[in-house]
């Protein structure tokens, strides 16, 4: 059988390499990428929520929020009603070349779908999809327990 895991790997690996490509003239490599990304759509969210989204860890989402407010991409500010938990939000850099950057993204979507028909993407999206459920409703640690134990 052919292995899936490694067939998303390498389509990983090549979307980092593209984006830190596309997006060097703004200076964002694909770790800060889904960060503006999510931001563009959900302003104001917390650090804990960006990373429970985007399946990031939190030491993993501070250093791409810390590198984007370096860069003057993004601003945090501390919550008004809890103090220990900051807000993010897209500074005027981010707002003036959001579009720039998500069609450039979307270059990378349009190129790997291009050769596809309406059906075979449909397919594929849905299959894509399903996999994720899968692995969202399921208690991995207690799979791999299960495993061990066979």
């Amino acid at each position: 059988m052919r292995n899936i895991g490694r067939l998303i790997s390498i389509l990983h690996r090549q979307s980092q390499i593209y984006i830190n490509y596309a997006l060097k003239d703004y200076n964002i490599t694909s770790a800060e990428c889904a960060f503006i990304l999510y931001l563009a759509r959900n302003e104001g969210v917390t650090q804990d929520e960006m990373s429970s989204y985007l399946y990031i860890n939190k030491s993993a989402t501070t250093r791409a929020i810390k590198s984007l407010e370096n860069k003057g991409y993004v601003i945090k500010c501390k919550d008004k009603n809890d103090k220990r938990c900051n807000r993010i939000y897209m500074s005027d850099l981010a707002k003036k070349n959001i579009k720039k950057i998500i069609h450039k993204v979307h270059l990378w979507s349009d190129f790997l779908s291009k050769d596809l028909d309406t059906k075979t993407h449909d397919l594929i999206v849905d299959a894509l999809e399903k996999i994720v459920d899968k692995v969202e409703n399921t208690n991995l640690k207690r799979l791999l327990e299960v495993k061990k134990d066979e």
